[in-house]
């Protein structure tokens, strides 16, 4: 049962902002130590930011040490109404460093309108001294992370953190969603126009590629996310991974699927051809954007791989 913030005595708002300073703190170092591989310098940022709650404290128990001896009871956010309940972020492997950035700011905000309603409940000089000393110190704080994202986050390591978050993009999106894209654009190649030339009918091929897109993102998708759980490669995710790779392999699929829509079979297959030589010079670029492949070197692998997969389901649909 949650206790009203009006009820707590003195004693336990000062035992409930112990804890409060305990655990920004260590959600902190949690922050430095998830971003630390990647951001180093904002790791940095969070690891002054994390000595800084471990002074507040310090000072905080000093206090109670005081005026109620030894025994702190265990009193937290949780047990008392009106906290914002936290989303365990900090513990998310691999963390987002904008998410984390975005955490940072709600707990300091929290942290201050917490000392100030502690104040008006709190009768003791000394206490109140201190309680205000810390809600100032918290009101302030935004310009202290500003002051130690200053001192870390230099231009260098900003370009450097920038760089590690493209490469991180590139593992954990970029690379399966284009794995999947290839492949549904190009291994259902076969199975919807050698369907449509061994029906000539535009709707048995539209179900013949549509079966064919859907099996191949689930199959992609499913292969993906058993891959790795990222734990090691920093890829991120699996089912994150295996999202993007399913649902790419799907669309690349449906891309030249939807054409068959019309029921004339020749307008059909000729706007699927076009939608096919379409989706192959963007897969091209897509290498040569995100991948740093020479743009004709990948325009030759992925169009002269989808030529052959076309032929062969032309040939096998004429035969």
């Amino acid at each position: 049962m949650l206790k009203k913030f009006k009820d707590l005595s003195e004693r336990e708002i000062l035992a409930l902002a112990i804890s409060s300073e305990e655990e920004d703190g260590r959600i902190y170092a949690e922050f430095a130590d998830a971003l630390r591989e990647s951001y180093p310098a904002t790791a940095q940022m969070f690891e002054g930011m994390r000595e800084e709650e471990a002074g507040h404290r310090d000072r905080l128990i000093e206090m109670f040490r005081q005026r109620f001896g030894e025994l702190i009871p265990l009193i937290r956010r949780e047990n008392v109404k009106g906290f914002l309940r936290r989303n365990p972020t900090w513990l998310v492997r691999p963390l987002g460093v904008n998410v984390a950035r975005r955490q940072a700011e709600v707990m300091e905000m929290e942290a201050q309108r917490f000392y100030v309603r502690a104040i008006a409940r709190t009768t003791d000089a000394s206490t109140r001294e201190l309680l205000n000393k810390l809600a100032d110190e918290e009101r302030k704080h935004t310009q202290t992370a500003g002051d130690l994202e200053e001192k870390h986050l230099t231009l260098t390591a900003k370009a450097a953190e920038d760089a590690s978050h493209k490469k991180l993009f590139l593992l954990q999106i970029v690379q399966p969603g284009l794995a999947g894209l290839m492949d549904g654009s190009v291994s259902t190649l076969a199975p919807l126009f050698a369907a449509a030339f061994a029906t000539h009918k535009s709707s048995d091929a539209f179900l013949v590629g549509l079966a064919a897109s859907v099996g191949a993102g689930i199959s992609m998708g499913f292969a993906e996310s058993l891959s790795d759980d990222g734990s090691l490669t920093g890829r991120g995710s699996p089912w994150i991974r295996g999202l993007a790779t399913g649902l790419m392999t799907t669309a690349g699929g449906l891309g030249h699927t939807m054409p068959f829509l019309i029921s004339s079979f020749h307008v059909a297959t000729l706007i699927a051809i076009i939608v096919v030589c379409v989706e192959l010079t963007a897969i091209a670029y897509i290498r040569h954007r995100y991948m740093d492949t020479p743009f004709l070197q990948a325009a030759f692998q992925v169009i002269v791989g989808g030529i052959l997969v076309f032929l062969t389901g032309y040939f096998i649909g004429s035969s």
